[in-house]
């Protein structure tokens, strides 16, 4: 890890590695400890692309054009016109228990 950051040219020298948790010395599933930063490095640029994703969904739907009428209602209990919020109290209890 410590090659990494020395290998990074835009890193600067007083940043250091933010882990808190001690992730850097783990080894996930005996598979050393090189490709258990790998797979972190993965799983944060895979959250990041998701966490990105759902803020542009609340973005475009909160354009005009997105909260009209639907000639298919995109789930039951929807309603035209309302902010991103308004839709989320909209949808069942069901619904949202099936994220988690």
């Amino acid at each position: 890890l410590i090659a990494l950051q020395e290998g990074n040219p835009t890193a600067q020298g007083w940043e250091g590695i933010w882990d808190p948790l001690g992730c850097a010395d783990f080894d996930f599933w005996g598979i050393g400890n090189e490709a258990t930063i790998g797979y972190l490095r993965h799983a944060e640029i895979k959250h990041g692309r998701v966490a990105m994703a759902g803020f542009l969904g609340f973005c475009v739907q909160s354009l005009p054009i997105v909260k009209g009428e639907h000639l298919f209602a995109p789930y039951k209990g929807y309603v035209a016109g309302v902010t991103p919020q308004e839709q989320w109290n909209n949808i069942p209890l069901v619904a949202k228990l099936q994220i988690l």
